[in-house]
């Protein structure tokens, strides 16, 4: 089965370029739904979130408070190590286990926000970077994300760099444009990676 990889900064239209492909049927897999999924209650990963940060990062329906823990970890970079460590490992284990599930479909795509950062990009054939000026992203974030500026940017700058993304991408998908232009790339790049998986075949 063939995997590559989605990933792209905050704001970049991850989730946009996802939708994209899924409607020409490809399947995926989100790691950020599975960042919910190890912390969902119960866990031992919430529990040991809520051992360290406190019980008022717990909603009281029991769920995590993802909004007040961003706040947290991007303004306290121990804090931010402190759950990469007890978080990621985990993450990545499930995404394993997910990859071994078979697929009909020429190929699947794995996004993750984190792709290159965590090393998941070793867990693909190639890297697909969703693409857009900081400016843009950041104008984008804000209108999307019910957070700050600050936050925002403390999230930008605990990412990848752009550079360094798209040094490590195979792929680019430019979201500098309109919604429409970003769905044409993706059914130009489904294309290209549907002539590249049946290229390797023979």
């Amino acid at each position: 089965m063939h995997t590559f990889g989605l990933t792209g900064g905050i704001g970049s239209g991850k989730s946009a370029a996802a939708h994209y492909f899924a409607e020409l049927g490809v399947p995926i897999l989100d790691a950020d739904e599975i960042a919910r999924v190890v912390v969902e209650p119960g866990s031992a990963a919430l529990a040991s979130i809520a051992q360290t940060f406190g019980a008022e990062f717990i909603l009281a329906n029991g769920t995590l408070d993802r909004r007040r823990l961003r706040e947290r970890i991007f303004s306290d970079s121990v804090a931010r190590e402190w759950l990469e460590t007890l978080l990621h490992p985990l993450i990545r284990e499930v995404v394993k286990e997910a990859l071994k599930t078979p697929c009909t479909a020429p190929y699947r795509l794995l996004m993750a926000p984190l792709l290159l950062e965590t090393g998941m990009d070793q867990l693909v054939e190639g890297v697909i970077v969703v693409d857009l000026p900081e400016a843009l992203q950041l104008q984008r974030a804000l209108a999307r994300d019910q957070c700050s500026e600050a936050t925002l940017r403390q999230i930008m700058q605990a990412q990848m760099s752009r550079a360094a993304r798209l040094a490590r991408a195979n792929f680019c998908l430019d979201n500098s444009q309109s919604p429409t232009e970003l769905q044409d790339a993706v059914k130009h790049l489904h294309t290209q990676l549907l002539a590249l998986v049946e290229k390797n075949r023979t």
